[in-house]
């Protein structure tokens, strides 16, 4: 299993909300804001560093800038809603993709997975995970040198051999019946964004001391050590807690 937080954005758009309140942004305020987080954040990305990560050599006025906003948005969360974050993932096993999915309110919905009806999955194939905790009945059979049919009659009806099982003859070819046969256990892609306030409450319910299954706990606690990294550990795992919401 792989876990990417590809981009963080709208950093400045948080550091400016700070300022409305009490009516103290111009433009000029603004201006000088964007162009300085600009200058601060990652704007080349190599598959490692994710857009708009902050880099090591802030400034002193985006360090404080940064202190107030976490200071603050941790009690006036709205703020820190204003920080998207970005997230692909590779391989987390599909009962537990839809743990993750379980949260998609809280992303917009703005979640997007491989489709067990559109996409193909092989005899045998599992999440890194599962991968060697448990043997599909047919790589069981292969081992055990018992060779299964490619076709069975049963109550009237011939049936040829599927991954995981049997598929009646004429709809081997059907994506809404192949998919019946499929495990929780295979591997699942998935892409979503969310906010860094509802990434907080995701955390709080799927981190390492939670009662998630192993594997999604595993992808979770890769998510929050890059956002905190992402952020010049501003947005680090005290923060998620203390954000209630």
């Amino acid at each position: 299993m792989e876990v990417f937080l590809n981009r963080v954005d709208g950093i400045d758009d948080s550091i400016i909300s700070m300022f409305l309140s009490k009516r103290t942004l111009t433009r000029e305020l603004e201006m000088d804001i964007r162009n300085e987080t600009l200058k601060c954040s990652n704007m080349n990305y190599d598959g490692v560093t994710p857009l708009g990560a902050l880099q090591d050599n802030l400034s002193e006025k985006m360090e404080d800038w940064l202190a107030k906003l976490f200071k603050w948005g941790v009690k006036h969360y709205t703020m820190l809603r204003f920080i998207d974050l970005s997230f692909t993932v590779y391989g987390l096993h599909r009962a537990g993709q839809d743990d993750i999915d379980a949260h998609a309110m809280r992303m917009n919905n703005r979640i997007i997975r491989s489709s067990t009806r559109l996409a193909d999955f092989s005899r045998g194939e599992t999440s890194e995970y599962y991968a060697d905790k448990i043997i599909p009945t047919d790589v069981a059979l292969a081992a055990l040198g018992i060779t299964t049919p490619d076709e069975i009659e049963y109550n009237g009806k011939t049936y040829v051999r599927a991954v995981n099982g049997y598929v009646q003859k004429g709809m081997e070819n059907n994506k809404d019946v192949k998919r019946g046969l499929y495990m929780l256990s295979i591997p699942s892609n998935f892409i979503f964004r969310i906010q860094l306030t509802e990434f907080a409450h995701v955390y709080k319910e799927r981190n390492i001391n939670g009662g998630a299954n192993p594997e999604v706990k595993t992808s979770v606690e890769s998510m929050a050590t890059q956002v905190d990294n992402a952020t010049h550990g501003f947005a680090n795992r005290d923060l998620m807690f203390a954000i209630k919401n």
